[in-house]
Order: C-alpha cells, then structure tokens, then sequence
C-alpha cells in the first residue's frame, strides 16, 4: 500500500513540474508572472538611449533644443531622455540615473562651465560618451576643455555680423557719420557677452566706422533694466549724438538702450538697434508701430537640439565621432522677415 501511494505521489509532482515548464501561467499562490518589455526600435532590437540634459528647462531655449531633439530620435530611431540639471548636485546625480537606464552617452549644456571635469569623470564611470553643447567645459587650470566634443555659438562671429549688419542700415539710412554715435552695451565679466559686442564693434571699425564715436554702456545686470540704466548714463553724457546704432549682448540689452533713448524722443528713424538670441523680442517685432529696435540675430535652437542629438547617435551607433568643436551662427530676423525665419526654424508665434 505504501508503494502504490509513493508511486502516485511521483507521478503527482512530476505532472505539475511539465506543467509548469509548457508555462503553465501559475506558479506558487497562483500569481500571474508580470510580463517584461523592453523599448523596441527596428528589427526589435533594444532601442539606443541618449540623454539631453539641460540647465533651465524652463527657458524656451532649451524647450526648443528638446524639441528638435525629439525631433531626431523619432526620425533615427533612438529614445531620448529629456533631463533637468540645474545645478552641479543635479547634474551629476542625472548622468549616474542615466548610467542606470544603460544610455549610451548624452548631449549636455552644463548649469556650471567649472563642472567639465566631474561630468567627464561621471561619464567615465558609467561608460557614456559627451556632447556640450552651448556652454564649454573649463578644465582645471581654467582653460577650455578641447579634448571635448562641442557644439556652440560663433560668438564673436555672431557679434561681427551684428556690426556688418548696423553699419549697412547707417549706409541705407544716409545718416552722416559725424552726428552718429554706436552704443554697445557691455557686460565684459561673461567672455561670451564680451565676445559678441567686441565682434561687433570690430566689424564696425573695419567697416570705416570711427572708434572714438563708438560708445560703452556697462549694464550691471543682464536684463532689461540693467541695459536702461547703463544707456541713461551714457546719454547724459554724450547729448550732441543725433543717430544712434546700438549692439548688445543679447536682445534685452538692445531693448533696454531702445527704452532708454525712446523716453530722450529718440525714435525708429534716430535708432538702429539689432540684438542677439531672437527669442525675447518677437513682442517689440510684433509692434504696430516700428521702434528703434529693427532686428535680432536668430541663434539657431534647431541645430543645438538636432545636431547634437545625431551627433551623438551616429558616434554610438556606427562609430561616426564627431569634430571636437562645432560653432552656429545666427539668422537676421527684422520686422519684415521674422515670421517666416521663426517658423521656419521651428518656432510657434
């Protein structure tokens, strides 16, 4: 009797383990097993992941370096992980998260430029290859990091545009050259700003423009107001000056110097200001009435955001390493021109 039972008993368990390997679907509690998925790209292969993390993803600058991004990982195939890092603890900790989520590399526009080091360092340990993108890295002997890939801004070549541009508009206007005066609101403690408005003023002297009629204007903050009080000063001190071409760091510099010599009586056909992003002033653009703000060098988000994210696709899927530095220029947009350029690089106005 006891055989048969020990017999019975085998061929009982025996049943329920081929059972359970033609999965069966049940298992100990007669819980169902979760399914697992992994993100598919073509031929069901792992999709490629890459990171983009930025400093100020609130900043419409870098929601169109996302876009344009996402952009690129729809059309090559790869996902793409949209991160913040807005300060150096931030940054850091999302390179390890992306080391985690097993990403191949990432495209950075770094909250500290001093940070190079750490992130290289980060990326190193997780195995990841690196992109900066509009900010350099600074080594630790304070110079720039050329080992490391980058794409930014030709700003002395932007500011340089800027000057062709202003000394065109004095020569369209048929302003005489002795009663005008060019205002360059500065902010020299940025290399970037400094850049720009010595590219500027460069490209006006080179053009035949006197140096002594060309005017600084330091701001103290890079905002608006900052601009309008520097370019207050700067008016009281220089009163006999007719006409004035204005440059700037950015377009809110130009605005606030606009702003300033607009309550002096100053109007469009005294004033040429042109700035530099293309983004914060689309409202003055939009004006009925024109002011002395005539146009903007439109930096180019689309290339950041695109370019970079292919950039990187490309090195990490067909070993395609990019150049060590790549720089954009910008994109005159005027009053007549604005809507087609923005739309055309992507923006909704």
């Amino acid at each position: 009797m006891r055989k048969a039972i020990s017999v019975f008993m085998t061929l009982f368990f025996a049943s329920n383990l081929l059972l359970a390997g033609c999965g069966g679907g049940e298992s100990g509690g007669g819980a169902s097993k979760p399914e697992v998925k992994s993100a598919p790209s073509g031929g069901g292969k792992q999709a490629v992941k890459i990171g983009f993390i930025v400093k100020q993803p609130e900043e419409p600058w870098f929601q169109m370096e996302h876009k344009f991004a996402r952009q690129a990982a729809e059309e090559l195939g790869f996902e793409l992980l949209e991160l913040a890092g807005i300060d150096g603890e931030k940054a850091l900790a999302q390179i390890d998260n992306l080391g985690v989520q097993k990403a191949a590399g990432f495209v950075i526009c770094t909250p500290d430029v001093k940070l190079g080091p750490a992130i290289m360092s980060y990326a190193k340990r997780n195995n990841m290859k690196v992109i900066a993108v509009d900010d350099r890295f600074i080594g630790n002997d304070g110079q720039p990091m050329e080992d490391v890939h980058y794409l930014g801004i030709a700003a002395r070549a932007i500011g340089e545009d800027v000057g062709k541009a202003l000394y065109e508009q004095l020569q369209a206007r048929g302003w005489p050259v002795e009663e005008t005066g060019v205002c360059a609101v500065t902010y020299e403690e940025l290399d970037t700003a400094k850049e720009r408005t010595d590219g500027a003023i460069t490209a006006l002297i080179e053009a035949g423009f006197p140096e002594s009629q060309i005017y600084k204007a330091p701001q103290k903050t890079t905002d608006v107001n900052g601009a309008l009080q520097a370019v207050d000063i700067l008016l009281v001190q220089q009163p006999d000056v007719k006409y004035w071409l204005v440059c700037g760091m950015n377009d809110s510099a130009v605005l606030g110097a606009v702003r300033s010599m607009a309550a002096r009586g100053f109007t469009h056909e005294d004033v040429c200001g042109i700035g530099i992003n293309g983004t914060d002033c689309i409202d003055e653009l939009k004006k009925e009435n024109p002011t002395g703000f005539y146009g903007s060098m439109l930096l180019q988000a689309k290339k950041h955001g695109y370019e970079t994210a292919k950039m990187m696709y490309e090195w990490v899927t067909k070993d395609q390493e990019p150049p060590l530095d790549t720089r954009t220029r910008g994109i005159l947009i005027t009053r007549e021109n604005f809507r087609e350029v923005l739309k055309d690089q992507g923006y909704e106005i």
